[in-house]
């Protein structure tokens, strides 16, 4: 297959390109490298990319619809991974322009591509965070998600509904993936594990809101990649009138696990005990997520399966020897 993978540079785009490449795909990865995080840690993804057989990488951004538009035309993608976003929710309090551009500006060029050069199947990157203010749980993709706390939940839910009209119209074929707490190795440094760890390593206190008193689905990124593998050649059924078909995944491990609980694995994965800077509830965050996982299991065959502990090590270890970090025995 040829994939194209945006924002293959981040996080769970660079896992996912490394995947589908070493799987035997040709992958195309596009990125505009933005400064939001460290741009070193971006281009030293790039470089592990880079020497894989099959890949390709184009220096993009997806607001830029000419580009876009001929890369497709150029390229005729199979399968369309769609993971470039401008992500964060408290970075959305002060930076909404941002998600504008390429939350919802960049999407709709995404599916524009789409429509115009279609793809056997597009996935693309939601988040637990349409959830917003629901009080059910386990979240299931059949509840109603019309409450959104958060800007960047907002334009998540809004890229939901744009890729239905589009399957709709169009005939597009399209998966929508409801990302719960990714964290792993070669994670985002403004993700709660990552900062946990830089600063326990340098001897400060870790921010903990809402007195530690929260719980998060928290999703080793092997485990979201294998999905990302298993749906690529999936593509939902066509709808009854003919017209397309859409579906949307909750991709989470399926168990909450307590914020505390979460810093005990990871001071124990440290050997270092964290000084816990225990502060109120930030605007626009959630106290609990919990994934129900059943329809991924129902029509890939897998469900996420990394305990915690295990996924929480592998971080460490990754943490450890890229920042050349010496472990409590001082190797």
């Amino acid at each position: 297959m040829s994939i194209l993978v945006t924002g293959v540079a981040g996080f769970i785009g660079y896992h996912t390109a490394k995947r589908l490449s070493l799987a035997g795909h040709e992958v195309i990865g596009i990125d505009n490298l933005n400064d939001y995080y460290s741009v070193e840690l971006k281009h030293a993804r790039l470089l592990q990319l880079r020497s894989l057989c099959g890949f390709r990488f184009h220096a993009m951004d997806i607001v830029d619809k000419p580009a876009l538009m001929a890369l497709f035309a150029e390229e005729g993608f199979t399968q369309v991974v769609h993971l470039a976003a401008q992500a964060g929710v408290r970075y959305s309090l002060d930076h909404p322009d941002a998600y504008a551009q390429s939350n919802l500006l960049g999407f709709l060029n995404v599916l524009e591509a789409c429509r115009h050069h279609p793809p056997a199947h597009l996935l693309y990157a939601s988040s637990s965070s349409v959830y917003g203010a629901n009080r059910k749980q386990p979240y299931s993709v059949e509840d109603p998600v019309e409450h959104p706390v958060s800007l960047y939940a907002a334009t998540k839910r809004a890229n939901e509904l744009l890729a239905d009209s589009y399957c709709h119209l169009f005939g597009l074929k399209a998966s929508g993936l409801r990302f719960f707490t990714v964290y792993g190795p070669w994670g985002r440094p403004d993700m709660a594990l990552f900062k946990f760890t830089e600063a326990i390593l340098q001897g400060r206190p870790i921010d903990i809101y809402n007195q530690g008193q929260m719980a998060r689905d928290f999703t080793y990124v092997d485990d979201v990649v294998e999905s990302i593998a298993r749906l690529c050649p999936k593509p939902p059924t066509p709808s009854k009138d003919g017209t397309g078909s859409h579906r949307i995944f909750n991709v989470g491990r399926g168990r909450p696990v307590a914020l505390l609980d979460f810093v005990d694995c990871l001071e124990t994965a440290l050997g270092i005990k964290a000084r816990r800077n225990l502060l109120p509830m930030q605007a626009g965050d959630v106290i609990k997520t919990w994934a129900d996982v059943s329809a991924l299991t129902d029509w890939t065959g897998f469900s996420p399966q990394v305990e915690v502990e295990a996924g929480v090590a592998q971080f460490v270890r990754w943490y450890r020897e890229y920042y050349r970090q010496p472990d409590v025995d001082g190797r």
